[in-house]
């Protein structure tokens, strides 16, 4: 659809990738800085810049031409999230600002040009501005349509109105930011954007597709779209000072009350409700204190009051400790409070129950579980999440109450068990030897390598296939289920003997030195070991030396009809889980 062009005022950030890494991470903008993504150069410093380091280069090249060169790695969550004062500075001047991306902001020119005495007054009114504030160079093009001031952002430019074509026409095809456009439009003699803006739309459509006239409709100086206006998020959160510092729990209810009730009237007044619920306090002697609480429904008035409340009582008794610790109190009573709401969302943004609402008994635990978290901590009470990973214990994480229930690693679909009726097609046995695919079962165990049979017609190889199923993508490296039934939270020191006496050892190359035989855990008795599978090698994190991990896991059946998990890494045996 045409859309008429409007003056546009566009603020541009040199650098800014470096600026932003200044900014968060404190890479000093005045050395040599080159910001790469996928080992080439997408900015870069002044001083790297007088160096010969420009963009598009390769890291080992850009390092030879300047060897004092910083590498920074590229990061668009850090340099949108350095760029918000930036915009929160030129919205203190102009109001319905764009941000095209981190480092550029557009708004239309009308509104502060006539308030500001003139296009070219507001340009330096909002550059001063942004200056003064964040400490940050800028500068300020204006023209017909967002494209075009931001090509005049780069000299400084004001295009006069109605001379947006003329400015195009002259800069070359590389300023539509599209390389393999640009090079194809060069090999057919299209240097310029007013070469490019003179062919027919139609031809080009067909020529190039619907990007190509996309990119003939920005070199005629003509937009796509209007402005997309950028909404400021509004501040929903509320605060409390009090002149006699509040250090009895009586007195912290009320505060509580009072001022859960003012957060829930503006975010009604929004037509929001929170999940989640910051609370923050300020004691008389400086101390901070910060808690965020989670909740799976809408947090009412009544749920917000109990929570402050609750954390509150903690503060004041030093009863919020993890797991029962009782901290000092704070030495002084709180004189600030302030409640942020997190997770908010549209009142109607929570699907209710199959029955209506969430229901009394959902709520009763709710509560109660949410009292013990106000007086033991969050960690007090928890939930295992499943999910995906090598090792047993890699495979369960303990999420706080209230917490979102993600886990860490993603985790394929179960296998289903035997349709004949029995356990599924592997596992470790309690007699008769362990099997697994992809090992080598021992001891009365029948063989397999590279996939398991198994009666009712299952056949697997890692767990990648499943009976009558689509291709399931696995861990590499993980055990098939069963899983272990105790995995233990510190592995226990073990000794694993062949039936000379000798100790077992595994290779480099998983070589076995002889069938392992005797198992002792600890300072514990010898157990005769009647079946064992493996070795099955994990080597994790190899590329990171701090934190690489290489490993042999093992299965052994013992004569009294346990089974263990086992692991031998850096030459030490290790139990660490136990199947039931």
């Amino acid at each position: 659809m045409s859309v008429t062009p409007v003056r546009t005022l566009l603020l541009w950030c040199p650098d800014w990738p470096v600026l932003a890494a200044e900014i968060v991470d404190g890479v000093p903008a005045t050395d040599p800085v080159a910001v790469l993504h996928a080992n080439r150069v997408v900015a870069c410093s002044e001083r790297a810049r007088a160096e010969g380091v420009r963009r598009g280069l390769r890291k080992r090249e850009a390092q030879g031409r300047c060897p004092q060169l910083t590498v920074v790695e590229h990061d668009p969550g850090r340099d949108a999230r350095a760029f918000e004062s930036v915009v929160s500075a030129v919205e203190e001047v102009a109001a319905g600002v764009e941000v095209t991306r981190p480092g550029a902001c557009a708004l239309a020119a009308r509104g502060p040009s006539r308030y500001l005495g003139g296009e070219e007054a507001a340009a330096e009114r909002i550059v001063e501005h942004v200056a003064q504030t964040c400490a940050v160079e800028s500068q300020v093009g204006i023209a017909d349509g967002v494209f075009a001031a931001g090509l005049a952002a780069r000299d400084g430019r004001i295009v006069p109105p109605g001379g947006t074509p003329e400015f195009l026409a002259a800069l070359p095809v590389e300023a539509l930011g599209r390389p393999v456009l640009a090079d194809l439009l060069r090999r057919l003699g299209v240097r310029t954007l007013g070469d490019f803006a003179a062919l027919p739309a139609g031809d080009v459509l067909a020529r190039f597709g619907f990007d190509g006239a996309l990119a003939h409709r920005l070199a005629a100086g003509r937009d796509h779209r209007p402005l997309a206006v950028r909404q400021p998020p509004a501040d929903l959160a509320v605060t409390a000072e009090y002149d006699e510092p509040i250090d009895r729990v009586d007195a912290a209810a009320f505060a509580a009350r009072m001022l859960a009730e003012q957060l829930h009237e503006r975010l009604a007044a929004y037509g929001l409700a929170c999940t989640r619920l910051g609370i923050e306090a300020v004691t008389a002697h400086g101390q901070e204190l910060h808690r965020v609480w989670r909740h799976d429904g809408l947090l009412t008035a009544a749920a917000i009051a109990d929570r402050v409340r609750w954390q509150l009582d903690g503060w004041l008794s030093g009863s919020n400790g993890r797991g029962g610790a009782r901290p000092a109190r704070p030495t002084a009573g709180i004189i600030r409070l302030r409640l942020v709401p997190d997770g908010v969302l549209a009142q109607a943004g929570l699907q209710p129950g199959l029955w209506g609402e969430t229901g009394e008994e959902r709520e009763r635990a709710h509560r109660a579980l949410s009292r013990v978290q106000g007086i033991l901590g969050p960690e007090a009470v928890v939930t295992p999440v499943l999910g995906g990973g090598r090792s047993p214990a890699d495979q369960v994480r303990l999420v706080p109450w209230g917490d979102e229930r993600l886990p860490a690693r993603p985790g394929e679909p179960p296998l289903p068990a035997d349709p004949a009726g029995g356990p599924p097609p592997t596992g470790a046995t309690r007699s008769g030897g362990a099997t697994r695919p992809g090992g080598t079962a021992h001891s009365g165990g029948a063989a397999r390598s590279g996939g398991a049979a198994h009666s009712g017609g299952v056949a697997r190889s890692g767990g990648v296939a499943r009976s009558g199923g689509a291709p399931v993508p696995p861990w590499p490296g993980r055990l098939p289920p069963p899983a272990p039934a105790v995995v233990l939270p510190t592995p226990l020191l073990a000794t694993v003997h062949d039936a000379a006496g000798e100790p077992v050892v595994v290779s480099a190359r998983l070589a076995v030195s002889a069938a392992p035989a005797r198992l002792v855990v600890g300072t514990g008795r010898p157990a005769e070991i009647v079946g064992w599978a493996g070795p099955w090698p994990v080597d994790e994190r190899w590329w990171a030396p701090a934190e690489a991990r290489r490993r042999a896991r093992f299965q052994v059946c013992l004569a009294d009809g346990g089974a263990l998990l086992l692991a031998v890494e850096g030459g030490q045996w290790l139990v660490e889980a136990i199947y039931d």
